[in-house]
């Protein structure tokens, strides 16, 4: 019986299973997608879906605890190109994605040895998927109050050039006449 066992070893030890998990999810993260086995694809997304929910909480918070999530990021997958990619590009595109960054699709068999194969990817970055659906209108605002800004803007319209210069020679008409 398995009861309460969650991990699936992959019939390999720990630190072997580890360092492939790292070395997947570092090329998941820079190439958006990956073949590979169904047991792996499954085994990566528990093991990325945390990382990116940290990189995205980053933030949010303060430069301290942003820090320690880079930390514990990069304790996981030990590569900085990977880390930076992932909390630079990656955080920005899922920042409103309240989870489920990855998805598995299955793509038959492999020839060599019949093993279930599956396309593991990042969900925000395929295009195919993403083109009919219009995009989201953020509706995260500032704490500056941008919104006085764009009324301001607004309540002045904008004058023409010719109108600016109509009155200017009006102005000095005025006060030419004023002086005689």
């Amino acid at each position: 019986m398995r009861h309460g066992k969650k991990v699936n070893h992959l019939g390999r030890k720990t630190a072997h299973r580890k360092a492939m998990l790292a070395n997947m999810a570092c090329s998941l993260i820079e190439h958006k997608r990956i073949n590979t086995t169904v047991a792996k694809a499954k085994a990566l997304k528990q093991f990325v879906e945390p990382l990116i929910t940290k990189a995205k909480a980053e933030n949010n918070v303060t430069a301290e605890k942003g820090t320690h999530n880079r930390r514990i990021v990069f304790k996981n997958l030990r590569d900085k190109y990977a880390v930076t990619e992932l909390f630079s590009a990656v955080a920005e595109k899922v920042a409103d994605r309240p989870g489920g960054y990855t998805r598995i699709i299955k793509l038959g068999n492999r020839l060599g040895d019949n093993a279930d194969m599956a396309m593991i990817e990042l969900v925000d970055f395929n295009e195919l998927y993403n083109a009919g659906k219009p995009k989201k209108k953020s509706t995260r605002r500032s704490r500056r109050g941008g919104k006085k800004e764009d009324e301001a803007k607004t309540e002045t319209p904008p004058v023409a050039p010719a109108e600016t210069a109509e009155a200017q020679a009006d102005v000095e008409n005025v006060t030419d006449d004023s002086e005689e």
